[in-house]
Parts: structure tokens; C-alpha cells; sequence
């Protein structure tokens, strides 16, 4: 029998990407700085993480005028909500048959 680790998304499952993908999956889009600070990352950090979760399709990445400002607005793919969704699964399962936390 495999482990279900196994099936976990590698790509979601860094702390850092888990931390952006679950706030992601609470709003129904945020503004950089509020992620940003929300998950407590640097801008530079942020913006590599977010480019890896964009190049696979589990979020949007978009740049609105604000005022005289472009602010970038960040929201999380049907496809990235489902990776989230089966990694907690996962997640819950492992937990669930750990013979040292039952």
C-alpha cells in the first residue's frame, strides 16, 4: 500500500506556498500587500512563490490602476482551490491513521 503522502501536490505543499494558497482560498481575491502581510513575506520572497503558483495555473495574477499607482491583485484558480482541497484531504488522512496521534 502507498503512503498517501505520495499524493500530495509538491508545488502547494511548501509551507510558504500552503500559507498563500490557504489565505488565497478565504477572499475571493487580495491585493499584494495584504497577502504580502498576511502570510509575512518579504515583496521578493512573495512575488517568486506567486510566479510558480501563476506558471501552474493555480492563481491569477492582475495589474489594475489605482490612482496613479498599478496595484496587483491576486486570486486563486478553481484549479489551485482544488489542489488545496485534496492536499487538506490528504493531509487529514495521514492524520487520521497516525498510530501516535490516535
Amino acid at each position: 500500500m502507498r503512503h498517501p503522502r505520495h499524493e500530495l501536490n509538491a508545488l502547494i505543499h511548501s509551507p510558504v506556498r500552503f500559507s498563500i494558497m490557504c489565505y488565497l482560498g478565504s477572499v475571493d481575491e487580495c491585493e499584494f500587500s495584504i497577502l504580502r502581510d498576511a502570510v509575512d513575506l518579504s515583496d521578493s520572497s512573495l512575488s517568486q512563490n506567486l510566479t510558480r503558483l501563476d506558471d501552474a495555473g493555480f492563481i491569477t495574477i492582475e495589474k489594475r490602476q489605482y490612482g496613479r499607482q498599478m496595484r496587483t491583485w491576486i486570486a486563486s484558480t478553481e484549479a489551485g482551490n482544488e489542489a488545496l482541497r485534496n492536499n487538506l484531504m490528504i493531509l487529514r488522512e495521514i492524520a487520521e491513521h497516525d498510530p501516535v496521534g490516535g
